[in-house]
Order: structure tokens, then C-alpha cells, then sequence
């Protein structure tokens, strides 16, 4: 048997493409036939259109227009509630919504007529807040403005109030995040009635944007092809947005005839696409004169923007993860996405978590303070443990250890020292330091049925020298997807790893193995990649041509053989749900996801008070995400997180007026650089899980969680003062300890 490739830090597939320059991204892609796409987009946030006007000293007559009413198909993107459309028509939803397509082969020029063209609104009241939309000041979509709900209930709040030894309240916010990847957003598109379409692009999911093509063009999802270009960065933005971009490619493709590039620039792709879903969240806890957790009460409410996209899905994540890994008899938990006049907001690395566990987590600090214990006290007493069960019911099976894990964490960064000693060293000094934690749970895969109603499959096959390709959407964005399919394939088929080879992901070559999205893929996806292998496998020991144990050359050979007798040598996997997963979608209960990874994290931060800058100077991060298929890599997936959520924390603010985010630079929109991020010590605890890839969990998510509301709780000890929302940039920061010194809070 080849050396294991499992629990190594073997060269990633890709790597050497990527540090040689030889890998293509979709702008490196030659089409010397192509021109160039543009949109046109709405000036207001909302209003009625009354008419389009080309203007200027012009040559309209070369330009390739479209609008809705060149759409073959239906003018919608098709996804969930499919209330999007391609192209509005009579009326505006949000500023920069597409109005028109135009398409001309001299880049410079066609950026040049955008300037040209005038769309004429007549405006009307938008809505921006999600106050104001749930006040229902102005309906702007459906009859009230509500996107979506949920409800979970477990035991009965109301009957605990009166009788609780303390009832402890407050109000937490967070704000838009822009994913920010590398590469912007970009298509290449080529259309014909005759030929159908096929479109090259960065993107997370081909299977997605293949099923809003049919849509929108009306034709057999065989004849709309989506190829992945190499991919720069997409933390969910790339998961829905490149629907938009490869449909408005494609129709101007479909109406000129001629190849269409369309490629964001950083400012249009900030401006225009999906962020993080801005929240609020209301937290009412009762406990008992011990600490114990005797209810929750919980009211989450997300701005989904101008349209539905992947609101819903956002929101019940955020939904079910509101309550963190605690033990609560009663919980209630109403939730709410509200429609207003941005921009849709949608997919985003934690997909909604990291909004309700900052809420959930500066909570639990302010009633620890109530009940008179520390931080971590309080939560020792209330973790869910082995054998309880969480707010929508799920029993919890696997050996969780979360007090195991916040001690670890705890050692790891010498936390009660520090605490203590930056309590004294802070008195009278410029710079405050202070120390804090979160602890917290991130649900792997697709909720509930998801998994299930998705039915993911994967191919394998191999050639005649033995060796391996394997088939499957996933889509290698930075995360080391390819790497980790081939450690599984060789590990499973006890053959090398350098003798696997991942198919470029392309709809009319790979089968529907799902969206990269929800920390599914090393999980379920891997899994499939071990399930295909063993199926192979099987097919040679069925032909009599490999036994139970082999060398690589065996292996090799029964291959040759077989495929001189039989032909082709390819398997093809389908997911199967693992057993006792029941969930309720009606009442959400039930079986939230198949397994939960769990982890503690600790901040150490200096606040300087004359120009109050939040400097992050030390994390440790720990973890359980069951086995840990590539310890550079894993380390890699925490440390990135990390790092965005320092961002999401205390640098990233998305700036809005008028409906448009006006900081849309690199210049102007401040995340945080290497010089911003501390040392981030990670340590890792392994609980395998049965029905993972060679046991591993999901993990791409899981650090966007809690590293925010750590670096908070950080600022709060050295400060004393309540923060109940991010960013917290400088003046935010000023704002509230002036606000705090007027009311007689905080340091003196």
C-alpha cells in the first residue's frame, strides 16, 4: 500500500499552477472573437420606470441591446422564491438593480456609453432599516414585507417568567460584510438557438446556474453548460451572484451571436453584489438562583434586501443556532427576514450563524455578570453535554466535550493570568488590554433534509495505467477541495496520491455533486469520493482480477485488464442519508444536522484610548471537527476565519446612502491586512464521525462563528463597558464611551 495521504500535509493538487502563474482564471481566458458585456443599472432605489434613453454623440446602431423583452424564456432568476427578476421592467427594487444589457466590441467605448444612458424613474419612498420594514412604514414586498419566518418552541417561556430568580434582556446588531475574494466576479458566454449555451465563469455552484439558464431561456437543461474557470475566493459570493452575471452574459451572447465577456470591476462588484445579511437580534434569558438556563427567548431578525435569493436558507440557519451549545428547558425562538431597498443580500461564510451566535455570545457574558459568575462559569453549567437535546429537539449522540474544550482554550492562551493581571496594569494607563472568549457550534451540511432532497452523486473512473479521475461539481475556490478528494481516493484505494487527477468541474462532464457551500464538501462530498472508491474496487474483486490485499501495480494491472475485457471502468456514487436523521420542516424540530462541530475561542486585544484603534495582539482557537484530513490545510481554513472575523468584528463596515454602498474601493472599504492579525495558535480535538470522509466534519464555516464575539468580549473586559454591536470601528468606539461616561458606565 502506498504511504497515507489522510492526516498528512501533502502538496495541494493545484498548488504548483497557482505559485508558476500556468492556472487560468476566467479573465485569462482567450476568446479573440469575443466583445465585451455591460449592465445598465437603476439610479434610485426605488420607483417606476418610464423609460430607457441612449444619449450622446453616439454610435447606438453598433451596440448589442437587451432587454426583458429579449429574454426567451422566463425574465426571472430562478432559485428559491424565483421573485428576481433578470431585467426589471416597469419597476426599481433596489439601487444598481439591471435594467439593460449592452455589448460592444471596444471595452473603452462600451464603458463610455454607460455614461449615456438614462434610465427615468419616478421615485418613491424606499425602506432601509429593518426596523422600518418591520414596522411596515412602506410594503415594498408581499403584504408585510416578510421574507420568510421561522418558529421553534421547546417547552413553554411563558410559564417561567414570573417564577425565575432573574430575568436578564438585551439587543444586539450586526452589520453587512462584503466577501471581498480576490477575483471579482466574471463570465464568458456563447448562445445560439442552434447550439444552446455555454458559459465559463468564476463561480461555487454550476449546477445552480445550469438550472436558472433553462429558465431563463427555456431549452432542456442539456443544452445550458456551465464550465468553472479557475476561481479566486468566493466565501459564499460566488454561491447565487454568478447566476446574474452568466445570465445577462448569456442573453447577449444569445442575441449577437458572438462570444460576450462581461468582467466586474472591484467598484460595480462591491456596489452590486450580495453581502452578508445585516441582523438584529433580541435575547430574553431566565435562569435560577444556581445559574442553571431556565428559558430563552429569542426574536432574530435578517435585512434580506431588495429579493428573496438564499434568505430563507440564511435565516434558518441563523435560526437554529440562536441559541448556542447550551441546555435550555424552554426556548422560543421567532425569526424573521425582512425585504428592504438594498441591494439582496445572501450567501456568506457561517450563512447566517455568525450573526445569531454574536448575539447569543455577548448574551451569555451579560448574564453570567446577572447570576454573579464568571464567564466561563457560566457556561460550564449550561454546555449541552452527551445525551441532551438542543432547542429544535436533536439529541445529541456524539461525544461532545465542550467544557473540555474551553479549558483547553483557556490554558492555551493563559487567560486567568492575563485577566488578572491586565485588571491591575490597566488602571490609569493609555492602552487597555483586555482578554475574551466565545464558545459556540456549527451545524455541517445542509439542514434538516436538505442532504437528502439534494442527492448528490460523484464519479470515478480510471484509465488503463490505473490511474484516477474523479468526477464531481465541487469546485475548488481556494479550500483545497481537490486535495482532499485525491487524499481520500488514494487512502481508500491504498494507491498513491500523485495517481489521482480531479475532472475540471463542467456540467456536461461531472454529475450533480452538490453546491460548495455549508462545510459539506470534505464531509458529504469527500464521503462520496470513499463511497465511489470502494465501489471500484468492488468491481475488480467481482472480476476476479484483485484481492483483498494489493500493491499499486496490482492495482494498476487489474485495471488494464479490466478495461481490455469490459471497456469502461467508472462508478458512479449517490449520498445516502445516514440513519435517525428525522426533521420536521413544518415545525422545525427534529434533527437540525447530521453532526456539529464545536469549538472555544479566546482574544487578546489592546484598545488605545486616545485614538480608540482595537489592535487584536493574541488568539488561540480551538476545536473538534472530527478528523483532520490535512493539518496545514485545516489550520489554513481556522486561520483565514479567523481573520474575516476580526474583520466582520472591528474593521469592515459597509457604508450606505441612498441604497448604495458609497465605500466600495479597497481604498475606502478597511479589512484587516497581515499586520492586522495576531498569531493564530489553532489546536484541534478529533471526535471522528461515522459519516464523514474518513471521519472529518465540516469546517470552512465553523471559525466566522465565534471570532467576532471573542474579540467584543475582549474589548468589553478592558473597557467596562457594554458593546452590543459590529464593527465597532474607532468612532464607534468613541461614540459609545462618551455615551457610557455621560450615563456613568465604563473606566473612569
Amino acid at each position: 500500500m502506498a504511504n497515507a495521504a489522510i492526516g498528512r500535509s501533502v502538496p495541494r493538487k493545484e498548488g504548483r499552477s497557482k505559485v508558476t502563474g500556468e492556472i487560468q482564471y476566467i479573465d485569462d481566458l482567450s476568446f479573440p472573437e469575443a466583445i465585451y458585456g455591460t449592465v445598465i443599472r437603476s439610479p434610485v432605489a426605488r420607483g417606476k420606470i418610464l423609460g430607457v434613453h441612449f444619449e450622446g454623440d453616439f454610435p447606438w446602431d453598433e451596440f448589442i441591446k437587451v432587454t426583458a423583452e429579449d429574454i426567451p424564456g422566463e425574465n426571472r432568476q430562478a432559485l428559491i422564491l424565483n421573485d428576481q427578476p433578470c431585467l426589471a421592467v416597469d419597476r426599481i427594487n433596489h439601487r444598481e438593480e439591471p435594467v439593460l444589457l449592452i455589448a460592444h466590441p471596444n471595452k473603452h467605448l462600451l464603458i463610455e456609453a454607460r455614461k449615456h444612458v438614462r434610465i427615468e424613474v419616478e421615485e418613491e419612498t424606499p425602506i432601509y432599516t429593518i426596523e422600518d420594514s418591520d414596522a411596515k412604514k412602506e410594503v415594498i414586498w408581499g403584504e408585510d414585507n416578510i421574507l420568510k419566518k421561522y418558529r421553534v418552541e421547546k417547552g413553554n417561556v411563558d410559564d417561567v417568567w414570573a417564577s425565575a430568580h432573574k430575568v436578564i434582556e438585551g439587543e444586539y446588531r450586526t452589520g453587512a460584510q462584503e466577501q471581498l475574494y480576490i477575483e471579482p466576479q466574471g463570465m464568458v458566454a456563447k448562445a445560439s438557438p442552434e447550439d444552446g449555451v455555454t458559459v465559463w465563469g468564476s463561480l461555487q455552484c454550476p449546477y445552480y446556474i445550469q438550472g436558472s439558464l433553462e429558465v431563463l431561456f427555456g431549452i432542456p437543461a442539456d443544452q445550458c453548460r456551465v464550465v468553472y474557470a479557475a476561481t479566486g475566493g468566493g466565501f459564499g459570493g460566488k454561491e447565487e451572484y454568478p447566476t446574474v452575471i452568466a445570465g445577462h452574459t448569456a442573453l447577449l451572447a444569445w442575441k449577437s451571436g458572438k462570444t460576450v465577456k462581461m468582467i466586474y470591476d472591484r467598484a460595480e462588484d462591491m456596489a452590486v453584489t450580495t453581502k452578508r445579511h445585516p441582523s438584529l437580534t433580541r435575547h430574553k434569558t431566565a435562569i435560577d438562583k444556581d445559574g442553571k438556563l431556565l428559558a430563552m427567548d429569542v426574536e432574530f431578525l435578517l435585512d434580506g434586501g431588495a429579493y428573496a435569493t438564499l434568505t430563507s436558507v440564511v435565516l434558518s440557519r441563523g435560526t437554529i443556532h440562536a441559541v448556542g451549545p447550551y441546555l435550555c428547558p424552554n426556548v422560543r425562538v421567532n425569526a424573521r427576514a425582512l425585504a428592504t431597498n438594498l441591494p439582496p443580500h445572501g450567501a456568506f461564510r457561517g450563512f447566517g450563524a455568525p450573526q445569531s451566535c454574536f448575539a447569543i455570545e455577548r448574551h451569555m457574558n451579560k448574564v453570567a455578570r446577572a447570576a454573579g459568575l464568571t464567564p466561563e462559569e457560566f457556561r460550564n453549567r449550561n454546555f449541552l453535554n452527551k445525551g441532551q437535546r438542543t432547542a429544535t429537539g436533536q439529541l445529541i449522540e456524539e461525544n461532545v466535550d465542550m467544557q473540555g474544550l474551553l479549558t483547553t482554550a483557556l490554558e492555551k492562551s493563559d487567560y486567568h493570568a492575563k485577566k488578572a493581571r491586565f485588571a491591575k496594569e490597566n488602571v490609569g494607563q493609555r492602552i487597555k488590554k483586555g482578554i475574551g472568549f466565545a464558545t459556540f457550534f456549527h451545524g455541517a451540511g445542509f439542514t434538516g433534509s436538505g442532504e437528502k432532497h439534494l442527492a448528490s452523486t460523484l464519479g470515478m473512473e480510471a484509465d488503463r495505467n490505473g490511474r484516477i479521475r474523479v468526477l464531481a461539481a465541487s469546485t475548488e475556490i481556494g479550500q483545497g477541495a481537490n486535495t482532499v478528494f485525491s487524499q481520500v481516493a488514494a487512502d481508500t484505494l491504498k494507491i498513491s496520491y500523485d495517481a489521482i487527477d480531479i475532472e475540471k468541474p463542467d456540467t456536461e462532464k461531472v454529475p450533480n455533486s452538490g453546491p460548495t457551500v455549508a462545510s459539506r464538501t470534505s464531509m458529504i462530498v469527500g464521503n462520496l469520493v470513499a463511497v465511489a472508491a470502494k465501489q471500484l474496487l468492488a468491481k475488480l474483486r467481482e472480476a476476479q482480477l484483485l484481492g483483498d490485499e494489493y500493491t499499486p501495480d496490482q492495482f494498476n494491472s487489474a485495471c488494464d485488464q479490466y478495461i481490455e475485457k469490459h471497456g469502461e471502468l467508472k462508478v458512479i456514487s449517490e449520498y445516502s442519508q445516514p440513519p435517525g436523521i428525522n426533521w420536521d420542516e413544518e415545525n422545525y424540530q427534529g434533527d437540525a444536522y447530521g453532526t456539529y462541530a464545536w469549538a472555544a475561542y479566546v482574544a487578546e486585544v489592546e484598545v488605545d484610548t486616545l485614538t480608540y484603534v482595537t489592535e487584536v495582539k493574541d488568539f488561540v482557537a480551538v476545536q473538534e471537527i472530527g478528523k483532520v484530513l490535512h493539518p496545514i490545510m485545516a489550520a489554513g481554513q481556522i486561520e483565514g476565519g479567523v481573520a474575516q472575523g476580526v474583520g466582520f468584528a472591528v474593521y469592515e463596515k459597509v457604508v450606505w446612502r441612498d441604497g448604495v454602498m458609497i465605500n466600495n474601493q479597497m481604498t475606502n472599504y478597511i479589512m484587516p491586512t497581515a499586520s492586522d492579525v495576531p498569531e493564530i495558535r489553532v489546536f484541534f480535538e478529533e471526535e471522528p464521525y461515522a459519516y464523514g470522509a474518513a471521519g472529518a466534519k465540516g469546517i470552512g464555516e465553523l471559525p466566522l462563528d465565534g471570532s467576532a464575539p471573542a474579540v467584543i468580549n475582549a474589548v468589553e473586559d478592558a473597557m467596562k463597558i457594554d458593546i452590543d454591536f459590529i464593527p465597532m470601528l474607532p468612532e464607534d468606539l468613541f461614540e459609545l464611551i462618551e455615551s457610557a461616561a455621560n450615563n456613568g458606565q465604563g473606566e473612569e
